[in-house]
């Protein structure tokens, strides 16, 4: 029996036990978010949702630094605007909710029933290439309209059969940027520009490694030329695509008659890109590092870098120990980690110590500090780390730990991207035959870089035989060309096969 069955942890069951549950109940124990009265769909709960406002500020000022502007479109897109693109709409049509009535009325028993139905249904927005399509062939007239570059935040509605927090639910938030050039070449820019945005946000501000490269013809968004993705790896194993950009070619701008009048008279289409994110990062974050223990997050997202508990075992210790505990915040609080303040929490709620402890250590505080009467006496500090053991504290000075905070909060933020990436790098192998494959995939599998010779029949039986997926044709490390394991064809490139979520 291993260790993880033996020790006792504070979530149950532990990852080794029961994976999915696992999940769920680490969200359950840091109190991220709850399911809805609305099936499918999710409550956000603060500590969560701050988690997103920070993923929202970060990569807001990363795209605003591209040169993009934010705007906003309505929930609710004409019918007729999806109709126009046959193999987008075809992509989303089992996705799609539908809005037939517009107000409720009383029937003969008196209850609220829908009335009012509509002369045209709408959909709620599953994704705005339609309604932004058209925006754009009004918005746009000459070559001095180009390049066009918004991005909104907003919802998104997708009725999705099986859900689950975070990572698959009916409604999510996200962010979707969409863009019009004057040249292919350009569209296509934008598009790698974007995936690099994104796998930079993924490994320097979530210290979650990913893969960058283009999913293959059968996995792209519907409606794309190209699709580019970044993939984790998650702590069981399986992918999860966690950012996506689309070079659109002049799909849409033939859809929606985005055309400008070109520098030398001519009438030309637009060249087209979208690109996004969601709250499905925050699930990453949950798998990529947490532990049996409950959340772990890295300082440069965690809401809150340090946690300040006082311990108060006599009335009268009180206010001495809550005023040690505010001029110390206040201090912390001068300081600045990664171009923002120190969040500093203090919890006064009337609990015993160790569950305090407990509860922040579970809500995955990057750093936490307990003072008593002996720290206020000594002028000293009782500390813990997250990415340590709960009983691994330490006693130092005020002054040293005011003087060693930022640097122990790049210590934990590099620690938890080098673990990560050990991770992902080892359970990442390349295979040169299918009955390997196989077996990688009976077993506990991970990411397995073949060749392949790009058979959609084979992708699909793949599928249909292991629940694998191809995942991406990685933009590094190939090893040029190859025989396909499957049928000994040539193969231009390698390609990653995962499960995947």
């Amino acid at each position: 029996m291993s260790s993880a069955t033996t020790l006792k942890t504070a979530i149950t069951p532990t990852r080794e036990q029961n994976y999915p549950e696992w999940y769920q109940q680490v969200i359950k124990a840091a109190d991220l978010a709850e399911v809805s009265p609305v099936k499918g769909c999710m409550t956000i709960k603060p500590w969560g949702y701050a988690i997103w406002e920070n993923m929202q500020r970060i990569m807001d000022d990363e795209i605003k630094a591209t040169g993009h502007k934010n705007l906003y479109f309505p929930l609710m897109i004409p019918l007729n605007y999806l109709q126009k693109e046959a193999e987008h709409i075809e992509g989303f049509a089992k996705e799609c909710a539908v809005v037939t009535h517009h107000r409720l009325a009383k029937n003969d028993e008196g209850k609220l029933v829908p009335a009012g139905e509509l002369e045209e249904p709408y959909i709620l927005r599953p994704t705005s290439e339609t309604i932004i399509g058209e925006a754009f062939s009004r918005w746009i007239q000459s070559y001095r309209d180009l390049p066009l570059l918004t991005n909104q935040w907003a919802n998104i509605v997708r009725w999705e059969l099986r859900t689950r927090l975070f990572l698959r639910t009916t409604e999510f938030l996200w962010q979707e940027g969409h863009t019009a050039h004057a040249t292919a070449e350009e569209a296509m820019q934008e598009s790698r520009m974007m995936l690099d945005v994104y796998a930079r946000f993924a490994e320097e501000i979530l210290a979650m490694p990913v893969i960058k490269g283009e999913k293959t013809e059968s996995e792209r968004f519907p409606g794309a030329v190209n699709t580019y993705t970044i993939e984790a790896m998650m702590q069981d194993k399986k992918a999860l695509q966690s950012g996506t950009s689309h070079f659109l070619g002049q799909h849409f701008s033939r859809s929606f008659n985005i055309k400008y009048l070109s520098a030398e008279g001519r009438e030309e289409f637009a060249w087209t890109t979208s690109w996004g994110t969601t709250t499905r990062l925050i699930g990453a974050l949950v798998m990529t590092h947490s532990d049996d223990n409950g959340l772990v997050l890295p300082p440069r997202i965690a809401p809150a870098h340090v946690v300040i508990l006082p311990v108060i075992h006599k009335e009268e210790d009180r206010a001495n120990i809550l005023e040690y505990c505010q001029q110390l915040a206040a201090q912390l609080r001068k300081l600045h980690f990664h171009e923002r303040k120190l969040a500093v929490e203090i919890d006064t709620r009337d609990l015993p110590g160790g569950e305090k402890g407990w509860s922040w250590y579970k809500k995955g505080v990057p750093v936490r500090v307990e003072i008593g009467n002996k720290e206020c006496s000594a002028n000293t500090v009782f500390m813990g780390r997250r990415d340590h053991e709960y009983k691994n504290r330490v006693s130092i000075s005020q002054t040293e730990f005011l003087q060693k905070i930022v640097g122990e909060l790049d210590d934990i933020q590099n620690n938890l991207l080098q673990r990560a990436k050990e991770f992902k790098n080892k359970n990442t192998v390349s295979i040169n035959n299918k009955d390997d494959f196989y077996e990688f995939f009976k077993g506990d599998g991970g990411f397995a870089r073949i060749h392949w010779n790009g058979d959609q029949a084979i992708e699909a039986k793949i599928k249909s035989d292991l629940s694998v997926t191809s995942r991406c044709i990685p933009f590094d490390d190939q090893t040029g060309a190859g025989k396909c394991i499957f049928t000994g064809e040539e193969s231009k490139q390698e390609v990653i096969f995962a499960k995947a979520y």
